[in-house]
């Protein structure tokens, strides 16, 4: 028998799980609704629309009528869920129209997150944004196209901030990045983050670390920072931060997780069985720790919609955490990380073990080897992989893809040395970085 799903919000997580259940069923009755205007589109493409290298806006996005016809989707934008009654299995929505129910058998939330931007005094919300949607990346634009301004500050040195430094430099806008941590990059250890701040200021960026903005002052072109200097900035581009969504399941008793984000369980399943949830918004299982762990990526959240989609339809198959792999091109550097790092670790009071190595990625008689900096973290006593990095200007992606498959995997760093991996001058060495820092961290355990 046919039954009614409902999914709310699309992007990443929800039309994947849509287009994942009509593959599997060409019978229910698939119900996407999404605040916003577009059913699907590219976060991840969004700086580079900025910065000039997507040149056609419609690259990044798929149009609600396409989706709906190539899925047999009914598709709703500009349509907010606003409530749910899980005891008549009835969401209330508000659109164009007006308040209306609409009931489900299952319901599958998709609510992502949003953009943190915090009330600063001063701050001008024409000249200082975030970058979370497809209207930020449009108003973002426009002020560029409009104003052609000179100078920018970004607040907040994770992804979307060295992106956004990246773009609006390609723009020719001088750009200062200012973050409260000690380093930029809090996936990877400081003296990784050393090597990217370095290179920043290669690229003349003005870096400024533990340090905050306080207030904005002359039409929000002024900023006052924590340590008592200004910044002259025509725009400032806040990246200090997302937030899962979950009013929604928390005004229905769902339950949260320590992360603050929705609890799932192997299946996507929330504590309401015919309730499922994916993407930004969850919280699932740490495979290292087993602790709680809210990531925001793509890949993990299309996984978990092939996960939802199966169990669906009868097959068990499960989701068993997020490692969070994640990769960061900057210029001509790449920044790449998989599993933990020495903080996590340490918080979550993992006794480990690293190794590092720069070398290069590859032969050094060929042309283009360049330096790469490999750094592994590995449990002390057997020497399991719990977590590595890479910087480097070429080869980080293939050693990268390499530790998060030995991750998985449950590896040691004694395989490592003994991994073979395709070699020739142009690719490599014969003995792969990798290889070699194998050799390095199980020189440590066998001391």
């Amino acid at each position: 028998m046919a039954k009614k799903i409902l999914i709310v919000g699309g992007v990443g997580g929800g039309a994947t799980v849509a287009a994942q259940i009509r593959r599997a069923n060409k019978e229910d009755e698939i119900i996407l609704l999404e605040k916003g205007g577009h059913v699907s589109f590219s976060n991840c493409g969004m700086p580079y629309y900025i910065g000039g290298t997507i040149e056609n806006r419609d690259a990044i996005l798929y149009s609600k009528e396409k989706f709906s016809e190539k899925f047999q989707v009914e598709v709703r934008t500009f349509t907010e869920v606003t409530a749910i009654d899980r005891s008549n299995k009835e969401i209330t929505y508000c659109s164009k129209t007006g308040n209306h129910q609409e009931t489900y058998n299952t319901l599958i939330l998709s609510p992502g997150a949003s953009a943190v931007m915090p009330s600063i005094k001063g701050m001008n919300r024409e000249r200082t944004f975030s970058l979370h949607t497809i209207p930020d990346m449009d108003a973002i634009h426009a002020y560029i196209e409009t104003n052609q301004p000179k100078s920018a500050a970004v607040i907040g040195g994770g992804f979307v901030g060295l992106e956004m430094i990246e773009n609006l430099h390609a723009k020719g806008i001088t750009c200062k990045l200012i973050d409260r941590s000690e380093q930029v990059m809090n996936v990877i250890d400081a003296d990784m983050a050393r090597i990217v701040q370095e290179y920043l200021t290669k690229k003349n960026i003005e870096v400024r670390l533990n340090d905050g903005l306080h207030h904005f002052s002359n039409d929000g072109k002024l900023l006052h920072v924590n340590s008592g200097g200004t910044i002259q900035a025509d725009l400032t581009i806040m990246a200090v931060g997302i937030r899962p969504n979950t009013k929604l399941a928390v005004d229905a008793s769902l339950e949260i997780g320590k992360t603050g984000a929705i609890l799932v369980n192997t299946f996507m399943q929330t504590s309401d069985p015919s309730i499922y949830a994916l993407g930004d918004v969850v919280e699932t299982k740490d495979p290292i720790t087993g602790h709680g762990r809210n990531i925001a990526l793509a890949g993990p959240a299309h996984r978990q919609a092939f996960v939802i989609a199966n169990h669906l339809n009868g097959k068990p198959i499960t989701y068993n955490g997020t490692y969070g792999t994640n990769i960061l091109k900057l210029f001509d550097l790449t920044i790449g990380s998989t599993g933990h790092n020495s903080d996590s670790l340490e918080a979550y009071g993992k006794s480990y073990d690293v190794a590092t190595l720069q070398s290069l990625s590859n032969a050094s008689y060929y042309p283009g080897a360049d330096k790469l900096w490999i750094k592994v973290l590995f449990d002390k006593q057997h020497g399991t992989i719990l977590g590595g990095q890479v910087v480097g200007h070429a080869g980080v992606d293939k050693r990268l893809a390499v530790l998060a498959t030995a991750i998985k995997g449950k590896l040691t760093v004694f395989d490592l040395s003994d991994l073979e991996l395709g070699y020739a001058p142009p690719y490599s060495s014969p003995k792969d970085p990798i290889n070699i820092l194998g050799y390095k961290a199980s020189s440590k355990l066998e001391q």
